[in-house]
């Protein structure tokens, strides 16, 4: 019997932590600032819990058929807590009204098991032994559950199914504890009928589990949803309108076949009409292929390194019919590798140099994403460029978000680059900026300004760049360069803080 109450509460601890995960992911996806949302969903939980262990007190006769009630509670609400949210998402202004309450009522069912079990398990082992078996089964059930998480559930089940496998494995466990103890329980029929019911909602909900995400996806966007992927790192999902395609990341637009050459177009061509060599390319981020359909124009570029963190993202535009037809199937040329890496993890590896760096990372929404747009990136990025080398990143928006702007163009010149900030306006995203480098002892910020209008860009195929462009690009309204800033420190991480504060909500 002792065994049976320590497997039921591993159980618990491999579904609470679980729980966790999944709706601190959840609540990231939906409402960003992952820092925040993750800290809130552990911390009610964690307080619930709390609150959960508090009630345990006033439960005192019937705790067998009690604990068996909380356990198929608590797999009926860890099954459908994903599907509650998704479904409620398109009738409120802010799903964190339907994710906090799940996280809560979750975390309540967990801190009363604890305590039962414990008091249950008594009977069988002494005090000291039992507080101690008791809490070393819930901690290894939420080390089981983590681990479970982070390699299985959330790259290969997706948030769509990893809730339902954890639910599965409390029903499976409750009910084998149900088997076991009939003959000590108060109400053994009841508990049946109870098992029967949520084994059918279980049932229910896998056979609708698709159908419901797809339905509460399909409401955050404005276009026909034609792909969702839910990968290791991120969530990807792809609209059409007509015959435009959207891209997003974690709900993020990152590109529009509308309007994305006038993106790509001013992010590749100023760094690489610059120099006088331009034979190797490293490319951070841009799995999409997009930039590097641009860098491929060149036909003295005889290498490129493509350097994107998640497999699935470059797999996709390397076979997706869309993205193919978009990137013309840059990811399959023979002069391109691919690295599926992190950024900066990389460069702290390779000894190899460049002739330009291009930076086409997602924006910095986050303390890891602001990472790779920090001092200490720039500097170790300008370590890999070969002599006359330069560097160009996206630097979102300097009318949405105008304090991240100049953090990245202050910390880029602080890195030893004389820089020339730019811009342009995309249609679907807005005005967007960006930033080139080349090293400050061989050219002056003035210099700089002064050739990239004058570079021939009549001599690649552009759709939209040309000499008129990028005069206007460079150029900035009134009062832009005025703003006091903070360089970007991995130390002094400011710039989620600056881009949190933008007025996205314009946007």
């Amino acid at each position: 019997m002792s065994r049976l109450l320590k497997l039921c509460l591993f159980a618990t601890g491999f579904a609470g932590i679980v729980a966790e995960f999944v709706l601190g992911t959840l609540a990231s996806y939906f409402l960003g600032n992952a820092v925040l949302q993750w800290t809130l969903i552990i911390s009610l939980m964690l307080f619930a819990m709390g609150v959960g262990s508090r009630l345990s007190r006033y439960l005192v006769s019937h705790l067998l058929d009690t604990f068996a009630v909380l356990e198929y509670a608590l797999s009926l609400l860890c099954g459908a807590s994903v599907l509650i949210a998704y479904t409620l998402s398109p009738f409120v202004n802010n799903v964190g009204v339907v994710i906090y309450p799940l996280a809560i009522a979750i975390g309540l069912l967990i801190g009363m098991e604890i305590p039962l079990i414990a008091r249950v398990n008594s009977a069988y082992e002494e005090l000291r032994v039992n507080i101690a078996s008791v809490m070393e089964s819930d901690y290894y059930g939420a080390l089981f559950g983590g681990l479970f998480f982070a390699f299985v559930g959330l790259p290969y089940l997706g948030l769509t199914y990893t809730p339902l496998f954890l639910a599965t494995l409390n029903f499976v466990i409750a009910s084998l504890f149900l088997f076991r103890c009939r003959a000590s329980l108060y109400a053994p029929r009841l508990l049946l009928g109870l098992a029967v019911s949520v084994g059918a909602g279980l049932f229910g909900l896998g056979l609708w589990a698709e159908p419901i995400v797809l339905y509460g996806e399909q409401a955050l966007y404005r276009d026909t949803v034609i792909l969702v992927k839910q990968t290791r790192y991120q969530r990807i999902v792809m609209t059409r309108w007509q015959d435009d395609y959207w891209l997003f990341i974690n709900g993020k637009e990152q590109f529009s076949s509308y309007d994305e050459e006038r993106y790509h177009e001013p992010l590749v061509h100023p760094a690489l009409a610059l120099l006088g060599h331009r034979e190797e390319v490293l490319i951070l981020g841009g799995g999409d292929g997009l930039a590097l359909r641009e860098v491929l124009k060149y036909p003295d570029v005889r290498r490129v390194t493509l350097v994107d963190l998640d497999p699935e993202m470059t797999d996709l535009a390397s076979s997706h019919p869309v993205l193919m037809r978009l990137n013309r199937g840059s990811l399959n040329d023979p002069r391109v590798t691919v690295v599926n890496e992190d950024a900066f993890s990389f460069l702290l590896g390779t000894t190899h140099l460049f002739d330009a760096i291009i930076i086409d990372l997602p924006d910095p929404s986050s303390i890891e994403l602001s990472r790779l747009y920090s001092l200490e990136f720039y500097r170790l990025s300008r370590k890999h460029l070969k002599r006359g080398g330069a560097l160009v990143t996206q630097a979102t928006s300097p009318f949405f978000s105008l304090k991240a702007f100049l953090s990245i163009v202050k910390t880029l010149a602080k890195a030893g680059f004389s820089v020339l900030p730019y811009h342009n306006h995309v249609p679907t995203l807005g005005e967007w900026g960006f930033v080139l480098g080349v090293d400050a002892t061989l050219m002056d910020p003035s210099t700089l300004k002064e050739n990239v209008p004058r570079l021939p860009f009549e001599d690649v195929e552009t759709r939209f760049l040309n000499q008129e462009a990028m005069i206007s690009m460079v150029h900035f309204g009134k009062g832009i360069f005025e703003t006091e800033v903070k360089v970007n420190r991995q130390s002094a991480p400011v710039l989620q803080e600056y881009y949190r504060k933008g007025r996205w909500e314009i946007y």
